[in-house]
């Protein structure tokens, strides 16, 4: 009885002995580094176990390495995140007791192996939209360049550039809009009338490109710029009447350039018609009534010394003059009311005086 109390004893000194199973941790390290072999500092690398459900959170230093001898031994789901965004996961990972558990992490290398885990439908969406972000990213330094050769004056190199440009990618109204624009501009600047014709007419082209893509009213407006000093005047008429359609609220502008062509084409009723347009949509257009009433001298007769002019044509001009009393047009407009013996309203911007009583 007494040896086996002894052996008892024996047992229980060696149970008190031996360190319990959960109080056994493991050594773990590693290095996380970004697609460009940098270290990532700050990064949290979570080890979590599903059978116990317990968590361990490491965070890398500035050399991008993390390391811990306090990570109990089992199999875990690692995760690291970093600046808030999951960046890399492993599950299945056996962490051994007694060993060095080392768990590097190469995000080129995680995200590679990510993207090939993926089924192919969404492998061929992650690849068609690098493509396209490389794309953008061209096309605007493609736009950028050609904005600071027409900020040069250099419109030839401009109109290169974007027509590369709209090679790259032919479906963009941007890209075309932006290359009749540098056209339309580079035509200006020629002095062959021939070849200033032909490249109005390139530019009103291009224009109806970036239309089909995408049916703009400042399109149509610049287009039809283009195509009236194209000397397609009723191409012209046609587009600023598109302009309206689109956009009715900026139609005192469009009919304000429809009876700038009718007038440049010697078309005067149409051309008091438009700017009557564009009075209606904006009673303020001061240079409407301006032009309208240029207009409508050119259909004034001279009596005598005095020239006869329509209806309406002097009103047309005081409106002017009460709009813009100091505007660029009004001393001609004042020329025009004198060459008809019309009086020029004075009282423009002043308040009226009260009637005197009579005693």
């Amino acid at each position: 009885m007494k040896k086996l109390t002894l052996i008892i004893l024996v047992v229980m000194a060696c149970a008190l002995l031996a360190p319990p199973a959960w109080s056994q941790t493991s050594t773990v390290k590693g290095k996380v580094v970004d697609d460009q072999g940098q270290p990532v500092a700050g990064a949290v690398i979570q080890f979590y176990s599903k059978e116990t459900g317990r968590k361990f959170e490491l965070k890398t230093d500035k050399k991008g390495q993390y390391f811990s001898i306090g990570i109990a031994p089992g199999t875990y789901q690692l995760t690291v995140t970093s600046n808030g965004q999951l960046v890399a996961q492993l599950s299945g990972v056996p962490v051994k007791y007694g060993e060095e558990n080392t768990f590097d992490f190469d995000l080129a290398k995680e995200r590679a192996a990510q993207q090939q885990a993926l089924p192919e439908a969404q492998k061929k969406q992650i690849e068609e939209a690098q493509k396209e972000t490389s794309k953008v990213k061209g096309l605007n330094e493609k736009l950028a360049a050609a904005r600071a050769a027409q900020d040069a004056g250099q419109y030839d190199q401009a109109v290169q550039i974007l027509a590369e440009a709209t090679q790259m990618d032919p479906t963009r109204d941007l890209l075309w809009s932006n290359l009749a624009e540098a056209e339309r501009k580079r035509a200006a600047k020629v002095t062959d009338t021939a070849e200033k014709k032909a490249t109005y007419q390139k530019a009103a082209d291009d224009y109806q490109k970036a239309i089909a893509l995408s049916p703009k009213a400042d399109y149509y407006n610049n287009q039809a710029d283009a195509l009236a000093r194209a000397g397609n005047v009723d191409g012209a008429i046609q587009a600023y009447q598109k302009a309206v359609e689109i956009n009715p609220a900026g139609g005192a502008q469009y009919y304000f350039n429809m009876g700038a062509v009718y007038t440049n084409t010697g078309k005067v009723d149409d051309a008091i018609q438009a700017f009557d347009k564009a009075i209606q949509v904006d009673p303020t257009r001061a240079d409407a009534y301006y032009w309208k009433g240029v207009n409508m001298m050119g259909k004034a007769t001279l009596k005598g010394n005095k020239m006869e002019a329509p209806p309406g044509t002097a009103a047309a001009f005081n409106k002017y003059l009460e709009l813009q009393p100091n505007g660029q047009f009004a001393q001609p407009a004042k020329d025009m009311l004198a060459s008809m013996g019309a009086e020029v309203e004075t009282t423009f911007g002043k308040a009226k005086q009260p009637a005197k009583k009579t005693k």
